[in-house]
């Protein structure tokens, strides 16, 4: 049956292999796989099995070895690196295991930042901070630096500045690895409302087999292969049948 949906991600028999002395490690060793518009997928596998490499692929920090991806209908492992700075400047946020927030700028400055490097006037990349800060409930934290906050308040800062370009696609990178596990959850609930709202995709990778599974799909990656799709939104559907 055809899928209706809106293909946002499409991968194809994709490769990466790195040459460590005379050996040839094959990070990536034939992925296929699909994400459509509005979908939150996450990518679980252990240390080294490729689920940080793949995520570098899709998000045009890494090449192929071979292999096609496809975002919003853009071939990227074919895009020069000017390019591919364009590309993921317009279209693309990033959610970091560190946070990565500028201790030097306050809540709202940090939200605001990639909004300076699209140019915009500064009156206006503050009040889209300020809509983002209340969208995760840190509007009395404007003012404060990271080193005031929490490191859930940090990372809901994270989140934020992600989703203040209104991005296609979202990509977290363990963003829960410095977080407790009740702080875990309510980061990976707040992911999930807003860009559900917003109606983005978000992919995250994660050795979390337990957070991994809040995402509409689990894919399972392990020696370069996805060895299995969970989809728990039919798992779900077919528990309200019973």
């Amino acid at each position: 049956m055809e899928d209706k949906r809106k293909l946002v991600i499409k991968v194809r028999d994709l490769y990466k292999v790195y040459a460590i002395g005379t050996n040839k490690v094959r990070a990536l060793n034939g992925i296929d796989l699909n994400i459509y518009k509005g979908e939150f997928c996450s990518i679980v596998g252990t240390s080294g099995s490729g689920k940080s490499t793949l995520l570098n692929m899709l998000a045009g920090l890494e090449k192929p070895t071979k292999g096609e991806i496809v975002i919003a209908g853009h071939h990227i492992e074919k895009m020069k690196e000017n390019q591919l700075v364009k590309f993921r400047r317009e279209r693309v946020g990033f959610i970091f295991q560190s946070f990565n927030l500028l201790g030097t700028l306050n809540a709202l400055e940090n939200i605001a930042l990639p909004l300076t490097f699209r140019g915009e006037v500064k009156k206006q990349r503050l009040k889209k901070a300020e809509n983002m800060l209340k969208m995760v409930g840190l509007s009395k934290h404007a003012r404060h630096r990271p080193n005031q906050l929490s490191g859930g308040q940090q990372q809901r800062v994270g989140v934020a500045r992600a989703l203040v370009v209104e991005p296609e696609i979202i990509f977290a990178d363990e963003p829960t690895g410095n977080l407790d596990s009740k702080t875990s959850e309510e980061v990976i609930h707040l992911m999930k409302k807003v860009v559900r709202e917003q109606n983005q995709t978000l992919i995250m990778v994660t050795h979390d087999n337990h957070l991994a599974g809040y995402a509409d799909r689990v894919f399972h990656i392990r020696d370069g292969k996805i060895i299995k799709i969970v989809n728990n939104n039919a798992d779900m559907l077919a528990k309200q049948a019973k």
